[in-house]
């Protein structure tokens, strides 16, 4: 591992200052991902900085009645939060899916959106990877690539979002709140990821050096009604090989309003917008579930080892909207 200085913080404008005045440097939070980042070699920073205690570590009702949370709450706190678990239960579900609880009492809400992918080719420096090396390649096109994108994806990179909590924030419109040396700044989480296209290596729209101070959740009735369900290959903790955040409002049958966002499919959480709108105010039936599911898919490009994610996905949509229209109608 390359030698690196260390710096704590205790001010978010002193963040922002030191990570400022040195290029080589990187906001540091639980670890979980960057620390392995830097044993492996993908990540080299000549110094980090330490933002674990910054007064970013609370979750608060907004007065419009959505939650505001700082970029500091650990995963652990975050889902047993009590007024995460009565508005956006999905959100609380998701967080408790990924990684294992030791991990959870490390990782932090803003690392957690800034993690990287798993990729076995991006993780493995003595291969090319166009995240990790512009212009080198995407050697997952034509290798192992079984867990990789169906949406999204281009000739360029067909990694994916690795995240569990930010697929049901996506579901949700979570807005994504930095600071910069400039002064604050908003991103809706659905502008926060970049498109893949020709540019896999830059991954989000954040200005240089900002720091992510927190996300904002919106007030949405309907996400009282949710839930996440995520498909892995082993019980134990592991990634998603296809996962859905959804929430649903059926009043006398018909779907009054619905949420749907996808995980483990594409670079970055996927909100499911087609199928969306196949599905306010119509029925709420197996079959018009099915049917937005495929609206949805129907840009699906798989690859020949990752098509089996098309109809994980379209079961996935049809069982848990099913369990939930009739939990509505118990």
């Amino acid at each position: 591992m390359k030698e690196f200085g260390y710096q704590r913080v205790l001010e978010v404008s002193e963040a922002i200052s030191v990570l400022g005045a040195d290029p080589d440097a990187r906001f540091l939070g639980g670890g979980t991902n960057l620390v392995d980042l830097m044993k492996t070699g993908v990540e080299r920073p000549g110094h980090l900085v330490d933002v674990t205690e910054l007064p970013l570590d609370r979750v608060e009702v907004t007065p419009e009645g959505g939650l505001r949370i700082g970029a500091t709450v650990t995963n652990s706190d975050l889902a047993a939060h009590p007024e995460v678990r009565r508005r956006y239960p999905a959100l609380a579900q998701a967080v408790l899916a990924g990684a294992s609880g030791q991990l959870r009492n490390m990782a932090t809400v803003g690392g957690n959106l800034l993690q990287r992918t798993r990729c076995g080719y991006f993780t493995d420096v003595a291969g090319p990877c166009n995240k990790r090396l512009p212009g080198s390649g995407c050697p997952a096109i034509e290798g192992e690539h079984h867990n990789h994108a169906i949406l999204g994806a281009s000739e360029h990179c067909v990694a994916t979002h690795p995240s569990d909590m930010g697929v049901a924030l996506a579901a949700f419109d979570a807005v994504v709140r930095y600071e910069t040396a400039d002064g604050p700044g908003e991103l809706p989480l659905a502008d926060f990821y970049l498109p893949v296209g020709d540019t896999p290596h830059l991954e989000t729209a954040l200005p240089s050096g900002a720091l992510i101070t927190g996300v904002t959740l919106p007030p949405a009735p309907v996400a009282a009604h949710s839930r996440y369900r995520k498909v892995r290959e082993r019980a134990s903790y592991a990634f998603a090989i296809g996962s859905i955040a959804a929430a649903l409002d059926v009043r006398d049958g018909v779907v009054h309003e619905v949420r749907l966002a996808f995980g483990a499919v594409a670079s970055r959480p996927w909100r499911a917008l087609e199928a969306e709108r196949a599905l306010t105010g119509g029925p709420a039936t197996a079959e018009a579930f099915a049917a937005a599911a495929d609206a949805e898919l129907a840009a699906a490009e798989a690859l020949p080892h990752n098509g089996y994610k098309v109809p994980l996905m379209r079961n996935l949509v049809v069982a848990l909207l099913t369990e939930l229209t009739e939990e509505a109608t118990r």
